[in-house]
């Protein structure tokens, strides 16, 4: 059975063991029947010409995992940010792991998605804003349909998170190939401020695949920081859909930091709804082997007055393959728009390969707004100056690749993340730098 009729099978399944909520049933119901329509994307979409899911949609996933798993903290402490003090929810193979969370509804929301869409407490949350910033394709209204857990964070107006927030879910391999679908909803107050990391962990070498959406809602004056990181298993797939909507003065900025994982498609969508907004959008690529990594972003300036800033750094080795696809839209009504938009990448084998299309659509005139990408190799001047002072090639190649990525790396607020990213890009480079960024 392929997996998307498999998938439409299951629907009433996972319809008869999940609370039943009318309101929540009938935009599931609704879901499924797009999904129906409109299936997994391929290559005749243009948005997905360079990325192909065929090879990893043949695998035979469970859609529900069947039993509980537990791990205990000491067997993945290392996958954590574990010195600082935050604020966790973790899962286990789609599933809440108590013992290993630490939530609160002291003054603010950070607890479970399932919680959320069947207690009438949280009604009015969820109909305000669940499913209302998310897109109508086939693979959101798939995750839609089976919408279940996830984290759900509720920041009430004048409100600064003391601790950051850190999601992470854990695949153990106990099924033989599993498909995840975490929901996750972030409802940031005005004048309210949080932080939040998340991580997806395979822990076997067992096929996953993770398609995953996240709405995050900012309001008037709200600073929203968000981070992720992407480093997982040479076996595990992750579609990341997030989708994030702004109101006035509200400062919103996302890092994503993509090291590992089979195939790794990002879909970023940011939507302007208000004057004065800063919207940022920064990544850092480093990936080898057979690895694809595809960001596909999105800022649609509605409003005047508003700035976007997009900066995606990528380095490739062995057979990978990088795609970029950012789009700027400005709207008639969006003068004085600042947008910024840059996609540099540089190929370290010659067998590696990126796709990328930076594009602005403008229908505003008085704007300021720029695009661009670069395409090259490690500059042979710097090489040379670097093994003249008597430092070898692979350390010479890797300051220069973390030069490339330093710009990117500055702009992380969280200090013991920012040690914990250049680690990993230590480790991507095989190499002991003494110093970081």
């Amino acid at each position: 059975m392929e997996l998307k009729e498999k998938l439409l099978s299951s629907f009433l399944a996972f319809e008869n063991q999940v609370d039943v909520d009318t309101y929540v049933h009938d935009i599931r119901s609704k879901a499924i029947k797009t999904f129906e329509t409109k299936g997994f994307p391929n290559k005749m979409d243009e948005a997905w010409k360079y990325t192909s899911l065929n090879k990893i949609l043949k695998e035979d996933y469970s859609v529900f995992s069947k039993e509980e798993n537990a791990l205990e903290y000491s067997d993945v402490k290392k996958y954590f940010i574990h010195d600082i003090d935050s604020y966790k929810i973790i899962f286990i193979d789609g599933k809440y792991s108590s013992h290993l969370s630490d939530t609160t509804h002291d003054g603010m929301d950070v607890c479970l998605m399932s919680a959320a869409l069947t207690k009438p407490k949280y009604r009015l949350v969820i109909e305000n804003y669940f499913n209302k910033a998310a897109k109508d394709d086939g693979l959101s209204a798939l995750n839609t349909a089976f919408s279940k857990e996830g984290a759900y964070i509720n920041i009430p107006k004048n409100k600064i998170a003391e601790k950051p927030i850190q999601i992470i879910h854990f695949s153990t391999g106990k099924e033989s190939a599993l498909m995840l679908q975490p929901r996750n909803l972030i409802v940031v107050g005005e004048n309210s401020h949080v932080q939040i990391i998340e991580r997806h962990q395979s822990l076997t070498s067992n096929p996953v695949l993770t398609n995953s959406v996240t709405e995050i809602f900012a309001n008037k004056r709200a600073i929203v920081d968000y981070y992720k990181v992407q480093n997982d298993d040479q076996n595990a797939s992750l579609i990341d859909n997030t989708y994030i909507n702004q109101k006035q003065q509200s400062h919103v900025s996302v890092h994503t930091f993509s090291f590992g994982g089979k195939l790794t498609r990002n879909n970023l969508n940011f939507f302007q709804n208000g004057e004065h907004i800063d919207s940022t959008l920064k990544g850092v690529t480093i990936i080898g082997n057979k690895q694809h990594v595809d960001h596909n972003t999105l800022v649609h300036h509605i409003e005047p007055n508003c700035e976007s800033h997009q900066d995606y750094k990528g380095i490739f080795g062995d057979n990978s393959v990088g795609v970029f696809n950012g789009k700027v839209v400005v709207e008639k009504e969006a003068q004085k728009t600042n947008a910024f938009q840059a996609n540099n990448n540089i190929l370290v084998s010659d067998k590696a390969s990126i796709n990328t299309k930076p594009q602005l659509e403008i229908f505003a005139d008085d704007v300021k707004c720029s695009h661009g990408c670069t395409i090259g190799q490690l500059d042979e001047s710097a090489m040379f100056y670097l093994r003249s002072r008597g430092i070898p090639e692979k350390e010479a190649k890797a300051l220069l690749m973390y030069a490339f990525a330093n710009n990117v790396l500055e702009s992380v607020k969280i200090p013991e993340l920012k040690k914990r990213i250049n680690k990993l890009i230590a480790n991507k480079l095989a190499v002991n730098i003494g110093f970081d960024l």
